[in-house]
């Protein structure tokens, strides 16, 4: 029943990717939206007429540039023991906000020692303004311009920093803003050398616009001007990434590490490419390079173990966090925890977890996202639960918070299809290596393995365990093809008609949706039959549970074929 339409098969629309914290199973937006202020945040150069105290200044920026907060954070510190001023607390402060996630409350503690030492600090004053930004205070904004406006303009760091601000948050900015700040600074600074790092958070800017050819122009403006290139190639790479540029995305990631080995950022780079081509042995020593070219600041540390149980690694996501746990008060360590216990169906302990993190973190913090694990971890409790007092209620508390994280078109996991994982369990490679096999799928698991993003042997690969009648190898390889091609209509039926067949129905409904709602219009005509059957399919498999969606969707199959018998007889049966 697969339709094989090689021009379908072999076209990929170069939407935007964003690279998320993400697994094959997950999408966790917070983590693998490569945002800027994680890979490769730019450095700053600061003048002084002292120029000792000037490098010592330029080697902490140079170390949050690198992922070594804990290095920045001491070198700051140290600079405030030598001289206690409203620059030194604010550069303090700003490592804070800038580390993997944000320590709000050191950060306004400095900034706050910062306008002690001077009360007309526009500097501190940004980054308390930041802080509230960070927070989802959208007055920030507000208050920003204010200051800004106070220095009147004269100052291009001063421009620079609002503008840092402006950019720093995924959820919470005004790129518009810091556009025009970064222009002024960069005329400002114009009459001497305009620092790299004015151009790298241009581009950072025209990227949360989404206007990727004005943000590889400001990286370009960059590259000739950066001391160090590698973290203008990285930039550059995940730019491509976001491009589904993914050749050109690579090219500029090895340039980085050859320009630079030492690059800890590029290395977090390459580790969410292969994880993206599922290639989990490269990615965990990509890794492993992360981890030895950064440092143990905690913040950073949990940044790894995310990165880890993106790869689907979850005995070093566990190990990691593990190790750190005590020494973060941030309850984002709750919520990965609760995350790594729901990937293990532990369900009751990944609840405990994820209620500290609720009670624990300020209200702004909680997501869609994190409802709808929620939703899924009751989907979970609700399976062994034996009291049907009790069953029901969880069943309604998933349904319910499930439907806040789809109803804000969050894509941090794919809902349905895990609460369908969640009733009639996944395939797992245990499962896989227990089916059927012969000497054809071996060659062909073969040559998936020598090359990942082989979607030719993949395809071949996914048949031949369907002719083999191995569905649990069918499922996992029909997944890896729907990753690589995510817009390619067959691969989401014939996902739909394995589950089917392995006996998991709600995950077959909702494979055979996905398959109707991406047939793009130009393509109904050539897939009317195989669509025939989605409607009738999922008309089947809703009979029970939803009488009015089976009667519509038995009558799209009927209108797309009136003589397909199965849906004839259905219809009959559920009109009488």
């Amino acid at each position: 029943m697969l339709t094989k339409n090689k021009s379908l098969f072999w076209s990929e629309n170069c939407g935007e990717f964003k690279l998320k914290f993400s697994f094959r199973k997950y999408k966790m937006r917070d983590i693998m939206n490569l945002n800027v202020k994680k890979i490769a945040f730019g450095a700053a150069v600061v003048f002084f007429t002292n120029f000792a105290f000037a490098q010592t200044v330029q080697d902490g920026i140079n170390s949050m540039d690198s992922d070594k907060f804990a290095q920045a954070k001491t070198n700051f510190t140290n600079m405030i023991s030598s001289a206690p001023t409203a620059e030194n607390y604010f550069y303090l402060g700003n490592t804070y906000l800038k580390q993997g996630e944000p320590d709000y409350a050191a950060a306004t503690e400095n900034f706050n020692k910062g306008l002690a030492a001077d009360k007309k600090s526009y500097l501190n004053k940004i980054g308390l303004a930041t802080v509230k930004l960070g927070k989802g205070d959208k007055n920030a904004v507000t208050e920003i311009q204010s200051i800004v406006s106070d220095s009147r303009e004269k100052d291009a760091e001063v421009l620079f920093r609002a503008a840092e601000a402006l950019t720093l948050f995924e959820k919470n900015n005004s790129p518009d803003l810091a556009i025009q700040y970064l222009n002024k600074a960069i005329e400002r600074a114009s009459k001497k050398e305009v620092p790299a790092h004015y151009y790298y958070t241009l581009g950072d800017a025209y990227r949360l616009k989404r206007m990727p050819g004005e943000a590889m122009s400001a990286y370009d403006k960059a590259l000739p001007l950066a001391k160090n290139k590698a973290s203008v190639y990285t930039r550059i790479g995940t730019l491509w990434m976001a491009a589904q540029q993914w050749q050109q995305a690579k090219t500029s990631i090895d340039k980085a590490i050859a320009t630079d080995p030492t690059y800890a950022p590029a290395y977090k780079a390459l580790a969410a490419y292969d994880i993206r081509y599922q290639q989990n042995a490269k990615a965990t020593q990509d890794l492993i390079n992360y981890t030895k070219y950064a440092d143990e600041d905690p913040y950073t540390q949990l940044e790894i173990a995310k990165l880890y149980f993106t790869n689907e690694d979850y005995a070093n996501s566990k190990q990691v966090l593990d190790k750190i746990f005590d020494k973060i008060n941030d309850p984002i360590k709750f919520k990965l925890r609760a995350y790594q216990l729901y990937a293990d169906g532990k369900y009751a302990e990944a609840k405990q977890n994820m209620d500290n993190f609720v009670s624990q973190a300020e209200k702004s913090r909680v997501q869609p996202a994190d409802q709808g694990l929620q939703g899924l971890i009751a989907a979970g409790l609700a399976k062994t639960e034996t009291d049907s007092a009790k069953k029901t209620a969880l069943t309604t508390e998933a349904q319910q918070k499930i439907a806040i994280a789809k109803a804000a078109k969050d894509e941090t996991m794919k809902w349905d299809m895990e609460l369908a994982k969640i009733s009639g369990g996944g395939a797992s490679q245990a499962d896989v290596d227990a089916g059927p096999t012969n000497p054809v799928i071996e060659g062909l698991k073969q040559k998936v393995a020598a090359d990942a993003q082989d979607t030719d042997s993949l395809f071949k690969l996914a048949t031949a365990y369907q002719e083999a009648k191995n569905w649990n190898g069918a499922i996992q390889t029909w997944q890896k093809m729907n990753t690589l091609l995510p817009d390619w209509a067959p691969g989401y039926y014939s996902l739909g008609y394995s589950y089917q067949q392995a006996g998991n129905n709600d995950a077959a409904k909702v494979a055979y949706e996905k398959f109707i709602n991406t047939v793009k219009p130009e393509e109904k005509e050539a897939n009317k039959q195989t669509l025939a059957y989605a409607y009738f399919a999922v008309a089947y498999l809703s009979k029970d549970a939803d009488l009015a969606k089976a009667k519509d969707y038995v009558a799209k199959s009927l209108q797309l074929d009136p003589t397909y018998q199965d849906a004839v007889k259905l219809n009959a049966e559920i009109n009488k």
